[in-house]
């Protein structure tokens, strides 16, 4: 679990699935505990597979003229790092996680490959965690939600955009 919300700013940005578990609500403790039972269950059995898909605010296309009003108040969709989840885009890390051929346990976080904003990463960074260290480069408007993993070993990619829609 990433520690959403990010009511207290995360270690490090963009986020990815490295750094220890942070939960920060009831929702999200649940969450961490049911992969803790996942690592648990894949180490007593070693041909089990379990895949964790850490979703990203899933949204429809028909939320997406809802986005222009987000730019107003950086902190209203700072809780996930302004990242969301096209729901198109969930369906093939489904399908990918389910024709991985992996076994153990694994976690992916699946997200558009931009941002809820038009306002820049490192704009909206600078206003809202301006202390917190960032890893790599922020792109314009890239998710601070790393789905580098999921990419690469899920061969996840996500084609759909809010930009798109409008």
């Amino acid at each position: 679990m990433l520690g959403l919300p990010f009511d207290a700013p995360p270690p490090y940005i963009p986020v990815d699935e490295e750094y220890p578990a942070r939960p920060e609500s009831v929702y999200s403790l649940t969450k961490h505990l049911e992969e803790q039972l996942a690592i648990q269950l894949t180490r007593w059995n070693e041909e089990l597979k379990i895949v964790s898909l850490r979703f990203s605010n899933l949204m429809y296309p028909s939320d997406y003229a809802e986005f222009p009003g987000f730019d107003q108040d950086a902190r209203l969709r700072k809780w996930n790092l302004w990242g969301y989840i096209d729901s198109r885009d969930g369906a093939q890390a489904v399908l990918k996680a389910l024709e991985w051929e992996g076994k153990g346990y694994e976690r992916f976080i699946i997200a558009a490959a931009d941002t809820v904003m038009t306002r820049s990463n490192a704009e909206l960074v600078a206003e809202v965690f301006p202390e917190t260290p960032i890893r790599g480069e922020l792109g314009e408007n890239t998710t601070l939600l790393s789905i580098d993993k999921a990419r690469r070993v899920l061969g996840y990619d996500p084609q759909h955009s809010w930009r798109d829609e409008q």
